[in-house]
């Protein structure tokens, strides 16, 4: 079984994909080809039709997941395949607090300890509510992981000491999407967090080349990429896993 241990042993590459854009059959192969280029874990992004912190690639995204017919059960069918080929590979779904809700939390995290999940991560879910889910979570041995931004300062602490799993550190204001450059001080947020936790610090939101990741990386304990897979994915539907596998690998070849 694998763990967010095994995740960072070296600098990690996390690779996001929406599942059932274009359509369940493709995410199986997208995500085979990125287990395939040495992407170190994956978010299966479950779609929601108001996902407020998403620009406009994934939220187009979602809605194309949506009108396919996608639902959480079917995608849960999709990684019941996947694990066919991949049992241990490190895998966590990525969806708002709505889904997860509406489909009962014990129900949900029981549904992803039998898929063999690490966790979970629920951008619009405050520090001051995640227990609610968390201790509900813990008990199927899945992690919800913690978000903080640039914005966080004095809360820096408080979500740090309680994160599990990894930290995802949104690089800057705003929604997902592609970036061409950065303004915060993401070292000195790393540094900061690093005084709270020894739990593994990533780097998400923007970062949409090898140069960035690779720069990203030297400050962190991996990098977080989205929008810049669902585009390819928006440009080449059906046939965009080569496209896929070939960006993948370039990220990783980049940070290590």
């Amino acid at each position: 079984m694998s763990s967010f241990k095994d995740v960072f042993k070296k600098k990690a590459f996390i690779g996001f994909i929406t599942a059932g854009d274009p359509n369940l059959e493709s995410t199986e192969r997208f995500i085979n080809k990125m287990i395939e280029a040495g992407t170190s874990l994956i978010e299966i992004g479950i779609p929601f039709s108001d996902p407020i912190a998403e620009g406009s690639v994934i939220t187009k995204a979602d809605i194309r997941a949506l009108a396919s017919g996608t639902t959480t059960d079917k995608i849960f069918d999709m990684i019941k395949n996947v694990r066919k080929k991949h049992p241990d590979f490190p895998l966590v779904f990525m969806t708002y607090v709505n889904p997860v809700f509406s489909y009962g939390y014990d129900r949900f995290f029981k549904k992803a300890q039998e898929l063999n999940m690490l966790g979970i991560i629920i951008p619009d879910m405050p520090i001051e509510e995640k227990d609610e889910a968390a201790n509900i979570a813990k008990k199927y041995n899945q992690e919800v992981i913690s978000l903080i931004a640039p914005t966080s300062d004095d809360r820096i602490k408080k979500i740090a000491s309680k994160s599990s799993g990894f930290i995802y550190l949104v690089s800057s204001m705003g929604v997902t999407g592609m970036r061409t450059e950065f303004k915060t001080d993401l070292n000195k947020i790393v540094t900061e967090i690093k005084k709270y936790t020894d739990t593994p610090v990533a780097i998400g939101f923007g970062i949409s080349n090898p140069e960035q990741a690779k720069k990203m990386a030297s400050i962190s304990d991996g990098v977080i990429i989205g929008s810049a897979i669902v585009r390819i994915i928006e440009e080449h539907g059906t046939d965009a896993a080569d496209y896929v596998y070939d960006f993948c690998k370039s990220i990783v070849d980049a940070i290590n």
